[in-house]
């Protein structure tokens, strides 16, 4: 057994495993542990992302993770239904599994529950130490007193029809469905031409959602769309943190020199949650630095987050819109304006890189909620000098 590692990554998942994933291919000589407290990597989830969010060179390195692609995707509104071009791409928790554990083979450890996580060590339950130069903490977003956040709360379930559904390409959003509360859509995504996996998502101020209620929502939706449901093939439960405002310094000081990545990090897109690009970028900072000791990493990744926070300023201000101005019930009508925009802008937006031009496109014009509520959203949760 190895004394000790190059560098061990705590948790499985998107953010670690991409980590593990470059390193493998771009420094296979160093000694890098991978632990999942799971069965197997990438626990239950399905991660997807536009085509124009990563580079060539960032497809070219995951393509054998990617489970499925699409030309275009539908978004529907009560007064707004629009096909938009573009690839959209899905890893699949199966395939995520399946590809790291080939390419990484011993270097994966999975049911290996962790009792301590320090800079440069691990304990298990088991009284296990593994020691490393430096140990990266994945486990997923940790709520902090440091972050103010708004939630997108979802239940995703996997079916098999009894027929085909005829759909050609993903509906990411369909908001004319009832609110309930929050800025509520179903997302669809056709996994084969009998198979859909198809969530109820929630954009709510706490983060809780009746999974029974979302159940009976999907199942409800289906009808209305005729799609006759036969065998549930899996259901996948989440909340990802939507930030409002934060004090960024006093987040990374409470993780008292520990180095972080993911969720855990902070490092996701704030309106939508979508986390593969920041963690692509990431894993190859990281795997162009490495080796480094504890303190270098931590550093590196303090650097990477800062600069993360900066450019996400301007969405944060729109979550504030989204959630702070007007009735939570009339949220949709701020998503069904944004997409009436240019099909580039939006692109822009997801992949988390607006242009000046982008920012003032979206924010010009008659708001879609009252403008004094705007005007005072965008200026609540006022950050300790000027951190947001």
């Amino acid at each position: 057994m190895r004394k000790r590692w190059d560098l061990i990554l705590v948790g499985a998942g998107l953010a670690n495993g991409l980590i593990a994933w470059q390193l493998r291919q771009q420094r296979p000589e160093l000694a890098v542990l991978l632990l999942e407290a799971g069965p197997h990597a990438g626990g239950n989830h399905t991660w997807s992302f536009h085509q124009s969010d990563l580079t060539p060179a960032q497809h070219a390195s995951i393509a054998p993770l990617m489970a499925h692609r699409w030309t275009g995707y539908d978004v529907r509104f009560p007064r707004v239904t629009r096909t938009l071009e573009g690839g959209y791409l899905s890893i699949s928790a199966a395939r995520f599994a399946a590809e790291l554990e080939n390419r990484l083979g011993e270097a994966l450890r999975t049911r290996a529950v962790v009792a301590e996580v320090a800079p440069d060590h691990v304990i298990l339950d088991s009284g296990e130490r593994l020691e490393a130069a430096a140990v990266i903490d994945g486990r997923g977003y940790r709520p902090s007193p440091h972050l103010r956040v708004g939630w997108q709360a979802f239940v995703g379930q996997q079916w098999q029809l009894a027929a085909p559904h005829g759909l050609t390409r993903p509906i990411l959003m369909d908001a004319t469905v009832e609110q309930q509360g929050g800025y509520r859509f179903v997302y669809t995504l056709p996994l084969s031409p009998t198979c859909l996996l198809i969530e109820d998502t929630h954009y709510v101020d706490n983060a809780t959602l009746d999974v029974v209620r979302a159940r009976r929502n999907i199942a409800a939706y289906a009808t209305a769309q005729g799609w006759q449901l036969a065998t549930q093939e899996r259901e996948e439960r989440g909340h990802l943190p939507i930030t409002l405002a934060g004090d960024p310094a006093a987040f990374r000081t409470a993780l008292a020199a520990q180095p972080t990545s993911g969720l855990r990090a902070g490092l996701f897109h704030a309106t939508t949650g979508y986390s593969l690009p920041v963690a692509m970028a990431l894993a190859e900072r990281i795997a162009a630095a490495m080796p480094l000791e504890a303190p270098a990493l931590t550093a590196l990744i303090e650097r990477f987050a800062a600069g993360h926070w900066r450019e996400q300023r301007f969405f944060r201000m729109l979550n504030r819109m989204l959630f702070l101005a007007g009735d939570a019930e009339s949220r949709w009508r701020v998503m069904q304006r944004f997409y009436t925009l240019d099909a580039d802008l939006i692109a822009r937006f997801y992949a988390g890189h607006p242009r000046l031009a982008d920012k003032a496109r979206i924010l010009v014009g008659k708001p879609p909620v009252p403008l004094h509520e705007a005007l005072g959203a965008l200026w609540q949760y006022k950050p300790r000098k000027a951190a947001t």
